[in-house]
């Protein structure tokens, strides 16, 4: 597929980012990148007034992530926690923080996975407990992107007991908050994440998101935007691995040709440009699909795009390691980068083996 307009001028952004994010400290928030991309305008377009279109965010990720997968990130991680509280919040919640996070001053979270609810959302065990004009927040989150040195998080909490994913609700909550400890996590992927635990954290009513109860619709419409730009992000890592790899097979010499006269690395690549612009098409079809409204066959396209996209930018990098060899090793290599990060992507917001039981579910009601 030819390049937007948006995807060709985000990738020419993220190349002027590159300084910025080598000079942060991997595992933990950089700030001063949050602030660069503020100053780029992008957090203006993810937090317009309207909302950010799946295409538009799609196509901001595949952009960054051909060159700077550290940005990519940082604006990934700022939308995920910023975007419920533009969209569910009251006039007060988006008056404290909306200005704050468009223009970089603050950095978000999306504080929703625990230590026994992963994929399993619905099984969230954080209680929030009524106490006078609030709650009190109390149990732990973990794998957090941006904890623990996020500003604000958007926390989900179990209102009801035993009541599944219709007794969750979804705060608006400084992270300064007295009752908050927290620690980074050393992970495989050099970007931020760690754990927050709360222990009878007071939050304000006025700091629900959307409706006390009704928490989890704030999580999946959140996820529902967010889940096929995943699938861009991990396009645009799939191209920069298949970029180098190509050029690498041009001209490395071995047994007197090029390495790519040879049908066991030329066709590695060219499957590879294949299940690339394949999943062009899937990522683009189920945002095309969320800007138009129909959430009957969204979730399925979501769930194919992001499945397709993540599998395929993980054989990407491998086959591009493989081509390049011992340098595809170096520890300080572009391909040995997005080997570590490129691996999330296939159990964040969602495994490749719940995005097939998603397919599975939605071809067996019929919606697909």
């Amino acid at each position: 597929m030819e390049d937007h307009p948006l995807v060709s001028e985000t990738e020419r952004l993220g190349q002027t980012l590159v300084p910025i994010a080598e000079s942060g400290r991997p595992g933990h928030l950089n700030r001063d990148l949050v602030r660069a991309l503020a100053a780029a305008g992008l957090f203006e377009l993810v937090f317009g007034e309207d909302g950010v279109s799946a295409r538009d965010l799609c196509r901001l990720r595949q952009g960054l992530a051909r060159v700077c997968p550290e940005a990519e990130t940082a604006l990934a991680v700022q939308g995920l926690g910023g975007t419920p509280i533009h969209l569910f919040g009251s006039e007060g919640v988006k008056r404290d923080w909306l200005p704050k996070l468009k223009a970089g001053e603050v950095a978000a979270a999306f504080a929703l996975t625990e230590p026994g609810a992963g994929s399993d959302a619905a099984a969230l065990e954080m209680k929030a407990e009524p106490d006078g004009t609030g709650f009190r927040l109390t149990g732990e989150k973990r794998y957090i992107s941006n904890a623990p040195e996020a500003d604000v998080a958007t926390v989900f909490a179990r209102t009801t007991p035993d009541a599944g994913s219709r007794g969750v609700t979804a705060f608006a909550l400084a992270m300064d908050s007295e009752g908050i400890t927290g620690e980074s996590l050393e992970m495989v992927s050099p970007h931020p994440l760690g754990r927050w635990v709360m222990d009878g954290v007071y939050v304000d009513r006025d700091h629900v998101l959307g409706e006390i109860d009704h928490g989890f619709r704030v999580a999946m419409q959140t996820l529902d935007l967010f889940r096929p730009s995943v699938g861009a992000f991990a396009l645009g890592m799939a191209e920069a691995a298949l970029r180098i790899a190509v050029d690498h097979a041009r001209s490395r010499q071995a047994f007197g040709t090029t390495i790519s006269e040879f049908q066991g690395v030329s066709h590695q690549l060219a499957d590879v440009k294949l299940a690339i612009e394949a999943g062009s098409h899937l990522v683009y079809s189920a945002a095309e699909t969320y800007d138009g409204g129909d959430r009957e066959s969204l979730t399925a396209r979501s769930a194919m795009a992001k499945l397709w996209a993540t599998e395929t930018a993980q054989r990407a990098v491998d086959v591009a390691i493989q081509v390049l060899g011992a340098r595809g090793l170096e520890a300080d290599s572009t391909l040995a980068h997005l080997y570590r990060e490129v691996r999330a992507t296939r159990i964040y917001e969602g495994t490749s083996e719940i995005q097939r039981n998603i397919i599975a579910r939605e071809l067996f009601k019929g919606t697909i």
